[in-house]
Order: C-alpha cells, then sequence, then structure tokens
C-alpha cells in the first residue's frame, strides 16, 4: 500500500514541515475514529489548491481532493468496507469538501447519503495549520446501527467532538514530538478520564475505572481530583509528582506524552490531552491503559531469555572443562597418533565451546559468525599438524544465523581450514587460507582456498576416507542441508565450496 508521504509527494508540493503536521493527524487519529465510531478519511486539494488557500479563497472554487489515508473505527462498524486511499473524490464529495476549505469550519451533510448500500453521514474538518487550511477530514459514520445513548458514548463524542474543533483552530495534534509520537499510547477502549477545567472526574469509563481499582484505588473516582488520586496511588515518588504534574499541565494547554506509573499492585500507562476548542478550556481527556500483565510477560521472558543465555554459559565451561582434561591426557600419552588423535578432539570440542560463549552474550538464539569466527578460524593454525606457516583471512559477510547452523557451520570450517593447513603446504613453506562468504536473501554459499600445492589426482570428497571429512559431510547433509564441492584454484592451491540454504531454522 502507498503511503502517505508517498502519495504527498507524487501529487502535492506540499512542504515538508505541512506534510509533518499531517503525520502527526494520522498518528493521532485512531483515538478520534473510535471516540466518533466513524471512519476518518484524510483528503489533500490538488491542482491550484497544492498550496493551501485561506478561508474565501476563490481558487476552492476549482478543487480536486484526493484520499491519502483512511482510518477505521475499532468501536463500531465501518463506513467504507474498500479502501479509500488513492481515490479522488467524486463531483458529489466535493463539494462539501470545498466547503470546508471556504468556511473554515466544521460542516456536516444535511441528509445521509448511501455508499455500498450502507448509510452514511459526513462531516468534514477542515485541517488548519499555521493558521492556514491544508488538508479536509471526512469524519464518514454508519448508520446502519442504531445507537443507545449511554454515558460512555455522550463522553466519547463530546471529547472527539473537542478535540476534532482543536484540529480546525490548528491547536491539535501538538507541535511538539516528531511525527507519529502518538504510536504505543492508550487507546480510547483501554480507559478514558474526562476532566473538568477543575481536574475533577467528570467521566471515568468502566475501563478506566478497572485500572484506577487494580492500581489500589478502592473507591469511586467520579468528581475526585485525578491528580492527586493518581498521585496517591504511584510507589516512586518522583513519577508521583511526575504524572500528577501531567495532568496538571493537561489543564492549563499542554499535551503530554505517555508515561509509565507503577503501584502496588499493578503498572498503567497514562497520558493526558489538554481540551481547549475555539481556545476555551473544557479540561483534559486523560487515557490509560492496564500494562500489568504485560509487563508480568515481559518480565517473564527476560527471566527464560537469562536462564538460557545461563546454561549456554555453563555448557560453554563444560566444554571448555572437557578440552582440557582431553588436552592434558593428550600431553601424557606416549602415542604420537594417539595425542593428535585428542588434540583434534580438544579443536572441536573448543570450537563449540566458541559458539556457546556467543550464544551466552546475545539475546536472541543466533550468532553473530562475522565476530566469531575471526576467532575460531586463525586460532586453529596453532594446532596443524604440520609445521606450514600459512596464515588464515577470514573475511566479512557471514551476517547472523540461528544457532542450530552456526554451529554445524563453525565446525565444518575449522575442520576445511584445519584439513587446508595440514595437507596443502610443506613444512615451511608461507601460504594462505582465506575463507570467503557470499550471501544472498536465501543462499550462504562460503569458499575455503588456500594457495597449497593442490590436492593428489585420485581425490574425491565424497568418498575420502578421512574423520574430518566425514565429519564435514555429517553435518552439511543432516544439519544445513548443504553441499560442497572441491576443486583446484585458479593460480595453483584448492578451494572447498559450501552451499546452504537459509530458510528454516
Amino acid at each position: 500500500m502507498t503511503t502517505l508521504s508517498e502519495l504527498l509527494a507524487e501529487h502535492t508540493t506540499m512542504d515538508g514541515e505541512t506534510a509533518d503536521h499531517l503525520q502527526r493527524v494520522v498518528g493521532e487519529w485512531q483515538l478520534l475514529a473510535d471516540m466518533s465510531f466513524a471512519d476518518f478519511l484524510l483528503w489533500v486539494p490538488l491542482d491550484d489548491l497544492q498550496a493551501p488557500v485561506e478561508p474565501g479563497d476563490s481558487r476552492a472554487s476549482t478543487a480536486q481532493f484526493l484520499c491519502v489515508a483512511q482510518a477505521r473505527p475499532t468501536t463500531a462498524p465501518t463506513a467504507h468496507a474498500d479502501d479509500v486511499v488513492g481515490r479522488r473524490a467524486v463531483p458529489v464529495e466535493v463539494g462539501q469538501l470545498r466547503r470546508a476549505v471556504l468556511e473554515g469550519r466544521i460542516c456536516r451533510d444535511d441528509d445521509p447519503r448511501w455508499h455500498l448500500e450502507v448509510p452514511v453521514r459526513r462531516e468534514t474538518i477542515p485541517v488548519r495549520h499555521r493558521g492556514r487550511i491544508v488538508a479536509v477530514l471526512s469524519r464518514d459514520t454508519n448508520l446502519s446501527t442504531p445507537r443507545v445513548p449511554s454515558p460512555l458514548e455522550i463522553a466519547y463524542l463530546g471529547s472527539a467532538s473537542d478535540l476534532c474543533q482543536m484540529i480546525v483552530d490548528g491547536t491539535f495534534p501538538p507541535q511538539s514530538g516528531p511525527p507519529g509520537s502518538a504510536e504505543g499510547s492508550p487507546r480510547a477502549g483501554d480507559g478514558l478520564v474526562r476532566l473538568d477545567v477543575h481536574g475533577n472526574v467528570a467521566y471515568a469509563s468502566p475501563n478506566a475505572l478497572s485500572a484506577y481499582h487494580r492500581m489500589g484505588h478502592a473507591s469511586d473516582v467520579a468528581g475526585a481530583d485525578l491528580g492527586a488520586v493518581t498521585r496517591a496511588l504511584v510507589l516512586d515518588p518522583f513519577d508521583a509528582t511526575e504524572v500528577a504534574t501531567r495532568i496538571g499541565d493537561a489543564l492549563t494547554g499542554v499535551p503530554s506524552t505517555r508515561m509509565e506509573i507503577k503501584g502496588r499492585r499493578a503498572t498503567m500507562l497514562i497520558r493526558a490531552l489538554p481540551l481547549r476548542p475555539r481556545g476555551d478550556a473544557a479540561g483534559a481527556l486523560v487515557l490509560v491503559r492496564d500494562v500489568t500483565d504485560l509487563r508480568r510477560r515481559d518480565a517473564a521472558l527476560l527471566s527464560k531469555d537469562a536462564t538460557i543465555r545461563e546454561i549456554h554459559h555453563r555448557v560453554k565451561n563444560n566444554l571448555q572443562t572437557v578440552a582440557a582434561l582431553l588436552r592434558l591426557q593428550g600431553r601424557r600419552s606416549p602415542h604420537p597418533e594417539a595425542s593428535r588423535a585428542l588434540e583434534e578432539s580438544v579443536r572441536r570440542v573448543t570450537s563449540i565451546a566458541l559458539v556457546h560463549e556467543a550464544l551466552a552474550y546475545s539475546v536472541a538464539e543466533t550468532v553473530e559468525l562475522d565476530e566469531l569466527l575471526p576467532k575460531v578460524l586463525p586460532a586453529i593454525r596453532d594446532g596443524a599438524t604440520t609445521e606450514a606457516r600459512a596464515r588464515v583471512r577470514v573475511e566479512t559477510g557471514f551476517g547472523t544465523l540461528p544457532a542450530a547452523k552456526a554451529t554445524p557451520l563453525v565446525l565444518v570450517l575449522a575442520e576445511l581450514v584445519h584439513n587446508a593447513l595440514a595437507h596443502a603446504y610443506d613444512p615451511g613453506v608461507a601460504g594462505e587460507v582465506v575463507v570467503r562468504p557470499e550471501r544472498s536473501a536465501g543462499r550462504l554459499e562460503v569458499s575455503v582456498a588456500d594457495d597449497g600445492h593442490g590436492m593428489p589426482p585420485e581425490f574425491d570428497v565424497e568418498t575420502s576416507q578421512g574423520l574430518g571429512l566425514q565429519i564435514v559431510r555429517t553435518l552439511l547433509r543432516s544439519e544445513l542441508e548443504a553441499t560442497i564441492t572441491v576443486s583446484d584454484r585458479d593460480g595453483g592451491g584448492t578451494v572447498a565450496l559450501i552451499r546452504a540454504p537459509l530458510g528454516g531454522g
């Protein structure tokens, strides 16, 4: 779907500051849609109205309008089951949109109109920014379902009307904060409290009452000073003072961003919005959301992550102990072949231990191979069975892999590098083994290339009986679903190429 910014850039010459204001409107309007029980559409003028106009400007007479954003209510049936974004206003719609621009006020249909067999009542709300009208909101209400007025509905509609008038005034959304800063704030359905001009509760929705009861307030909040009530429930003295200050500031016209407060038994998000239609103080709107269970789940996940990391840390320590015992046994063995076999086992166990060490410091069950492999592979040279002076160079580009793939891949690369150092060079001969990755969206290819004396003519990677290559073949097929080819390298030497898919685990 085309975004608001893309539509504005493609169809208008709107400046960045005005576009940011419309982004802020869209960032806040889910609240308006829910409290209005209506769809909201954002229309921008085109052609000769690309520049904003004052009410009464004659250029508005030939206006064309494009819908650039749409919001549906979560509290009522939608008036637009179809997607309206990207559609130009039809002539019957242009008249009311033009009227809102010309008169600079909220305009309402005299009679409902039918849209796809749904009766819809439309109100048009001019959007003012820096004293000029830059767009029009339409508030479209589905009239097919009769509504019975209730205290909640009356509070919702009254608060929505005040905020819509503030959009006309140019005082809502507030200019402070980046576009879309309302993301993650409580919604009307989470809990809504309407305050009078003195900061006393005129209405509190059932969900808001439940949130305050869970925070520890035993009685009803109707008529109470909400700032004082909230302050008494918050454990942290600084947060208690801050939340009371924010509620008080909203009564004087200063909006607030969301704030998280913690009581004895619960945690709550809270946000206070001033209500000042036409510049007249009309109290404030306080949105609250009980996030106690959400924070408990977050804490449980953090605890689980910490436990998993601790397990990886202990596995790493145990593997290092095993490696140390094998190394000690190898040094005491009087048989050179047994010592070499034990030393190779030490190398393999150490490689696995390093993967678990990386996982112990990772928030997710993933391994950053570009950090791990330069530690693992160059160290293999110290355990090579020849006196080769070849060095190991690991290039970047591996990226991050899940642990299930990272562990076998590290072992495979360690075996291939060890084989290159052990068999590609004569004693005392310098050289270089290069490990080079190439990663795409669905595949990882890794080459291990040396500049040694090359393979013997009869060598076949699929039938080789060496333990190292048997391990490589087994891990590639069973763990990575990958393939390996070994060929002569241009200019001399050997190159082993691994092709592994990245899909799945």
